[in-house]
């Protein structure tokens, strides 16, 4: 009689743990009864139909998902290799389990086509300069076709974008000329503003009749050595320099 009751125990304590389940906080679970969706458990304890029913847990976090590196032809005919990353999040999770097989695995397959798809119809250097706008154009198209899954795609981004070496030459050569014509077009502005200031200090000297006093000025640095022979010719404005100034001496 004891060798009987000894193997009820454990049958029974393995039929008590077959019929608790616990869901945790961040997960669902689906409930088949005997094969058919019967229901969705929530977080907690939960109590079964041991052998007539079993539970499919599914992970409501926001999950990742790689896109592999792949060559990609650009609209502008250039191979570029390209991976990203995908985030999405199950909202309904008998759609996730019922209506597809394997969620993960498809929305990588359907990002990479989409992917593919839309940088092909994009040149080069609008991948690189607008990565942002083309991974959101990305992302609306996958998110559009796996809402009927239960799936939310989150975001998707692209990670690396990699170009042949015989065009990151081409471009570090372009990139190098158009820094000297940047260089160059603040060199030539440079000198316009010095020349502008050159030209309105000389105004304001003719006008003033100062003009004559700073050749003066020259004259007596350039001369203090006697051995020094200096010509100097005269412009005319020192000359109409000179005469105001006499003007006003007279005066």
């Amino acid at each position: 009689m004891e060798f009987l009751l000894v193997p009820l125990i454990v049958f029974v304590a393995i039929l008590v743990l077959k019929t608790l389940i616990i869901i945790d906080q961040f997960e669902r679970g689906i409930v088949l009864t005997l094969g058919q969706y019967s229901g969705t458990l929530d977080p907690g304890l939960n109590i079964l139909v041991p052998v007539f029913q079993r539970v499919i847990k599914v992970d409501m976090r926001i999950t990742t998902s790689d896109i592999p590196q792949q060559e990609v032809i650009t609209k502008d005919n250039v191979p570029v290799g390209i991976n990203a990353v995908v985030y999405f999040q199950v909202t309904k999770p008998e759609d996730a389990v019922l209506k597809i097989q394997d969620y993960t695995y498809a929305i990588t397959q359907y990002a990479q086509t989409a992917l593919r798809d839309v940088i092909g119809g994009v040149e080069l250097d609008t991948l690189l300069g607008e990565r942002q706008k083309i991974a959101d154009e990305i992302k609306a198209i996958v998110d559009h076709e796996t809402t009927d899954w239960g799936i939310d795609v989150t975001a998707i981004k692209i990670q690396d974008i990699e170009v042949p070496a015989d065009m990151k030459r081409v471009m570090a050569k372009q990139a190098e000329a158009e820094r000297e014509r940047r260089a160059t077009i603040i060199r030539s502005e440079g000198e316009l503003s010095a020349s502008q200031n050159l030209n309105k200090a000389m105004t304001m000297l003719s006008q003033s009749g100062a003009i004559s006093l700073r050749t003066l000025q020259t004259i007596e640095s350039t001369t203090a050595n006697p051995a020094n022979t200096v010509i100097f010719a005269v412009p005319i404005e020192v000359v109409e320099g000179f005469k105001k100034l006499a003007g006003s001496i007279n005066k």
